[in-house]
């Protein structure tokens, strides 16, 4: 339930910096949207596989937002049409931009570490 829950928020703090974004820091709007949604993507992968390794969801979690961001290069109208929507667009983004790549590896990194700093506490719920 732990990784359910953190999801849950990664996701509520990620929607938020695009909601407010107009109220935050210019820095914080353009680049914790993208980091919160690899970090949302890290803790879902935790949670779907809880006993697995660390270094493993930090794997997959990378494989999975880099091939989300290089399936932007690919523009067929039938995936800009589901791109088009509000959840495909969050999903799938709209176009590809190698900054994206950055943003998702430092949203990644930084959810492994947190996640690393809980066990390594003793501190792990689960």
């Amino acid at each position: 339930m732990y990784y359910l829950v953190t999801v849950l928020i990664v996701m509520i703090l990620g929607i938020s910096s695009r909601s407010f974004a107009e109220s935050l820091p210019v820095f914080v709007s353009s680049h914790f949207g993208d980091a919160l949604w690899a970090g949302m993507i890290y803790f879902g992968f935790r949670f779907l596989w809880v006993h697995a390794s660390l270094r493993r969801a930090l794997a997959l979690s990378l494989i999975f937002c880099f091939a989300i961001e290089f399936s932007q290069l690919y523009q067929a109208g039938w995936i800009n049409d589901i791109r088009s929507t509000l959840l495909g667009g969050l999903i799938l983004g709209k176009g590809f931009l190698a900054v994206d790549l950055i943003r998702y590896s430092a949203g990644i990194l930084i959810s492994y570490g947190a996640d690393w700093y809980v066990r390594m506490k003793g501190s792990d719920p689960i």
